[in-house]
């Protein structure tokens, strides 16, 4: 499985950006999705993520209620939604895809796969 990461971008606070990470491969419809986030010097964290079949999802506290994750099995893209927009949200995105998980995962190391990342800039 491939992944890419896109829409990324510099957004002013309180905007909207909506990543996408577009599939190519064998089977991804059957792998749980996750996003997580890298600012300068911070490690990666969990975002967000929804499993193989949208019936699950969950988030970080830090974007619950702003963030919301979705996927179109037909497209085979994984889409997540940023709203109200912090300047503490500025990092690089990237997102991954598990297989062997049930429901959804927070652990990096479930993930067996990564895309390249989209930069995420929110100006003050």
């Amino acid at each position: 499985v491939q992944l890419q990461a896109s829409g990324g971008g510099l957004v002013q606070a309180g905007g909207s950006l909506r990543l996408s990470c577009a599939a190519s491969g064998h089977a991804f419809s059957r792998y749980a999705v996750g996003w997580f986030h890298q600012a300068p010097g911070k490690a990666r964290e969990f975002a967000a993520a929804i499993s193989w079949n949208s019936a699950i999802t969950d988030y970080a506290d830090s974007v619950k209620g702003r963030f919301t994750i979705s996927r179109d099995t037909a497209k085979n893209t994984v889409y997540l939604q940023m709203n109200s927009l912090k300047p503490e949200d500025t990092a690089v995105y990237y997102c991954a895809a598990a297989l062997n998980v049930r429901g959804t995962t927070s652990r990096k190391f479930e993930y067996d796969y990564w895309g390249q990342g989209t930069l995420v800039t929110v100006s003050s």
